[in-house]
């Protein structure tokens, strides 16, 4: 009999950690949107940090998977998203086959990117002059600890 995906384990590109510190329920799409508050609201922030694993990867993720930009194993923004992997995997110190907890993607965000490093982190992200996603790093820093 063979086994389908670990499905208690998420997997993340690089520059969805932080995407998912500063989402709040807005995304590309309807069956985006639905498809990342399912990972980041009900899997991720609902279980207390580490109690889902998070494997690091260097292509399409779960949080990719209904994106109306996908083609195939690619994105439409293919050039900006290898950018934002880079930049974030820099970081973060994450790499392809790593694998770790949301508790402990959030001990390193905070211990490595500074509020107002976001416009240079994120440079050409979308999303990025909104400011959800420093909203967000802000209250981080400011919370008395991480789960």
């Amino acid at each position: 009999m063979t086994q389908g995906p670990d499905t208690s384990v998420v997997r993340y590109r690089p520059h969805h950690f932080l995407c998912s510190l500063g989402f709040e329920g807005k995304g590309y799409s309807p069956d985006f949107a639905a498809n990342m508050t399912a990972i980041v609201m009900g899997r991720l922030r609902s279980t207390g940090g580490d109690a889902t694993r998070i494997t690091v990867t260097g292509s399409v993720d779960d949080i990719c998977r209904p994106c109306p930009k996908r083609r195939g194993q690619l994105c439409t923004s293919q050039t900006k998203i290898d950018r934002l992997d880079a930049a974030h995997a820099a970081a973060l110190s994450l790499a392809p086959g790593d694998t770790l907890t949301w508790g402990e993607g959030l001990r390193r965000i905070r211990a490595a990117v500074p509020p107002g490093s976001l416009k240079t982190l994120c440079a050409g992200c979308e999303w990025e002059p909104y400011g959800m996603c420093e909203a967000a790093l802000v209250r981080l820093h400011n919370s008395p600890a991480i789960p």
